[in-house]
């Protein structure tokens, strides 16, 4: 079954610096359609988050940066410079509709340390849940690795990952995978659709194209073997058009990238059967109905802690008689989670001196023995 954005519950958006900027300007024109098409996304009740490139190309004048190649240091400071400027531009479109644009700078290590991630996580999450869109672009201007490989389409499959997204769409200079480069051979057939990213569809992908873009097929190849393996839909979609979205939904040319159909699952495997519990929460019976039925585990429905265990570690959830309930990750530290549990989540304030989440274990970090 093709997917289509309609059905999108949580959409990610990856735009490239060729789209996001011209001659060192942001194209506001361009920008403010793809502003109504998030809008008219999130009317239907779609969560929509960007991941925007162009930062460096935005400062790249202004700095007299204008060759080619930069030195890394060039590249950070062009980043801190022109991280404002993109800013400045997402903020002013997404007001037009009365939406709040928010910034976050990742870098891939964000999505990869389990503590950094689960932060990362609950900011976006929260977000999504305050009305906001989020803006997120790489931390170029302390990046080192990352910077080199100027990756925002791996990040935002990670990104995709890490929100549970449905759908992620790379907006590109093309309206696909082609079998060829078909800017080379004219004999190059479109592919539709794509049920799997095996080694043979990763080898289509080619070099990055000439100019201050450093993505290219062969990166976004990347981010939908990523993507699809955690069960998101990925569409590489032509960007250079007044409504991209919009026309993505009316049925334009695109490439499609199934999920994996256990996709949502590998995640809570590797939870159940990767990491090593550190401790253990016996809960009471109230809390074990809760958990049956889908529901997180707030502290309150906590009756005893075992272990010394950090945030993010995996912990047992047990029954007042030992019985083996759940594993999950926990959001508190054992040190933190000792003096919580108990009591009810709005106390967890005054408890601590800090507000954390309201859950011991977030649903999505949990996992049913």
């Amino acid at each position: 079954m093709i997917p289509t954005l309609t059905s999108a519950r949580r959409l990610v958006v990856k735009i490239g610096s060729a789209l996001v900027v011209d001659d060192a300007r942001p194209r506001m024109p361009w920008l403010a359609g793809v502003a109504a098409d998030i809008a008219a996304l999130r009317a239907r009740g779609t969560d929509v988050i960007v991941v925007s490139s162009g930062a460096i190309a935005l400062a790249r004048r202004a700095l007299k940066l204008t060759r080619k190649t930069l030195r890394l240091e060039e590249k950070q400071a062009a980043a801190a410079v022109g991280q404002i400027r993109l800013a400045q531009a997402w903020t002013e479109v997404l007001s037009a509709h009365a939406i709040t644009a928010a910034q976050l700078l990742l870098t891939l290590d964000d999505s990869e340390d389990r503590r950094r991630y689960l932060n990362a996580r609950a900011t976006l999450t929260t977000l999504l849940g305050l009305g906001c869109v989020p803006v997120i672009n790489e931390n170029d201007s302390v990046a080192t690795s990352e910077i080199r490989f100027g990756d925002n389409d791996r990040l935002a499959a990670r990104v995709a990952e890490m929100v549970q997204a449905d759908q992620l769409v790379l907006l590109s200079d093309i309206d696909g995978l082609y079998t060829a480069d078909p800017r080379l051979d004219p004999a190059a057939r479109h592919i539709p659709i794509v049920e799997a990213v095996t080694p043979e569809i990763e080898a289509i992908g080619g070099e990055p194209p000439p100019g201050y873009s450093s993505g290219g097929m062969r990166t976004k190849l990347v981010a939908a073997r990523i993507a699809t393996g955690a069960g998101c839909a990925v569409a590489i979609a032509r960007g250079h058009l007044d409504h991209p979205l919009r026309a993505l939904e009316a049925g334009a040319r695109c490439t499609w990238f199934l999920a994996a159909p256990e996709g949502r699952s590998a995640r809570k495997r590797w939870i159940l059967g990767t990491l090593e519990p550190q401790g253990s929460l016996t809960v009471d019976g109230g809390a074990a109905r809760a958990l049956a039925g889908g529901k997180s585990l707030l502290p309150a429905g906590v009756r005893a802690l075992d272990g010394n265990f950090s945030r993010g570690d995996a912990v047992v959830v047990q029954s007042l008689d030992g019985r083996r309930l759940a594993q999950g990750l926990s959001a508190y530290a054992s040190v933190d989670a000792a003096r919580i549990i108990g009591h009810r989540s709005d106390e967890i304030e005054k408890i601590l001196g800090w507000r954390g989440r309201d859950e011991l274990i977030h649903r999505d970090d949990l996992v049913l023995l």
